[in-house]
């Protein structure tokens, strides 16, 4: 049914369904049910890890795992799981410093900065904590394991 698109669909669907879960986990961790985490992006598990996992998984299956494509994925895969832990994580940190530091400026000073560019809204997660991209990865192996049985 699926055929060659396989790896395509498995990593549209781990992508899917990580997103799905980012709401109930959030929910069983602090009781506050946000089904808005289904579009944003952040949190547990990461849905890029998981999509690129059920990617390089179904590829291996497909295409052999001592075969060049995988050896792509692989790596692919790789890079974006350091990303999300790493680069896109801290850069949603230093959002959160530098808008601590503007509300500290703010109360020092006792004025309020009203140049457009400090009242701007950024999303201060960006990124992912280890145990986030490791959530991703096994929803990714789950997803790309079980489509692979179900085509």
């Amino acid at each position: 049914m699926l055929g060659k698109m396989y790896p395509f669909w498995a990593a549209i669907l781990a992508n899917i369904v990580a997103q799905l879960l980012k709401p109930i986990f959030h929910y069983l961790r602090t009781r506050q049910w946000r089904p808005h985490l289904i579009i944003e992006s952040g949190g547990f598990p990461s849905s890029h890890t998981s999509t690129v996992t059920a990617l390089t998984l179904s590829v291996g299956i497909v295409e052999n795992f001592n075969s060049t494509i995988f050896a792509v994925t692989l790596m692919f895969g790789m890079i974006v799981a350091y990303d999300a832990a790493n680069v896109r994580y801290y850069a949603g940190q230093n959002i959160r410093i530098t808008q601590q530091l503007i509300k500290d400026i703010q109360t020092l000073t006792q004025t309020k900065l009203d140049d457009p560019i400090y009242l701007l809204k950024i999303k201060e997660v960006l990124g992912h904590k280890w145990t986030e991209v490791l959530g991703g990865i096994l929803v990714g192996l789950l997803i790309g394991g079980l489509l692979y049985f179900l085509r």
